[in-house]
């Protein structure tokens, strides 16, 4: 939804996720919807070793970077009794420790342009479950995101002196695979209830692409150029409710 929005306003967008055939497939579409440039380059972002082959392949192609948009996520559902070390470690590693590292190595592409007038950005996306307690049994999920919210701040602490400006989003339900997965849909975004899911939010619906988007595109702004680690949800009125 977040690259869409990129591209029906003109912007190149790299898009990146583990499985390979689907990456591509998504940037062959979304480049033939819009009418833009969508590239993809598959990698592993929760490992070092995925991450530094993501970065190698983009500063093939690329010698500056205007926005980084943290968007790999992944959750782990299970009881408490029988929650297991891979379901936590998995999680921490994709939500927290993979943003983490690929800001740090993408730190020279950022920095190549950015300037006082003109900065970079990166927007890293929590979750309503960094700020309340989940629904669901996933207990890994809320605390990465309550990880990544803060991580955002100290981040944004730090490179606001090389004209780099972080900011986060709390999305709340969104019609997506994990969410679909966890409302009994089974993943398929085609087929789960949205109508349903959203009649228990307090703005009456999912959130939709042009929601999400919005955000991220003034977040990515000269809007947004006095705003400064915040965190924003994006989640019809459910915290505040």
């Amino acid at each position: 939804m977040i690259a869409a929005g990129f591209l029906a306003n003109g912007a190149k967008v790299y898009i990146s996720s583990r499985k390979a055939a689907v990456c591509d497939a998504t940037a062959k579409r979304l480049a033939q919807t819009y009418n833009s440039e969508c590239i993809s380059i598959p990698a592993d972002l929760s490992t070092l070793s995925g991450i530094d082959d993501f970065c190698a392949q983009l500063n093939t192609q690329e010698n500056h970077l205007d926005v980084l948009i943290n968007n790999a996520g992944v959750a782990w559902g299970a009881p408490l009794e029988t929650f297991p070390e891979t379901g936590w470690d998995k999680v921490m590693n994709t939500n927290v420790k993979g943003p983490f590292f690929l800001v740090q190595k993408l730190l020279p592409l950022l920095e190549k342009k950015a300037s006082f007038e003109t900065p970079t950005h990166i927007v890293n996306v929590g979750s309503v479950d960094g700020i309340q307690t989940p629904v669901f049994d996933n207990f890994s999920y809320g605390p990465s995101k309550a990880a990544i919210h803060h991580l955002t701040r100290v981040l944004a602490a730090h490179l606001i002196k090389r004209n780099i400006i972080v900011n986060g989003i709390a999305p709340g339900p969104f019609p997506t695979y994990m969410l679909s997965t966890g409302v009994g849909g089974g993943g398929d975004t085609d087929t789960t209830d949205w109508e349903a899911v959203g009649r228990g939010n307090p703005r009456g619906r999912v959130g939709t692409a042009e929601d999400i988007a919005g955000l991220a595109i003034f977040l990515s702004s000269r809007a947004c150029g006095f705003t400064v680690g915040d965190i924003i949800t994006c989640d019809g009125g459910s915290i505040v409710a």
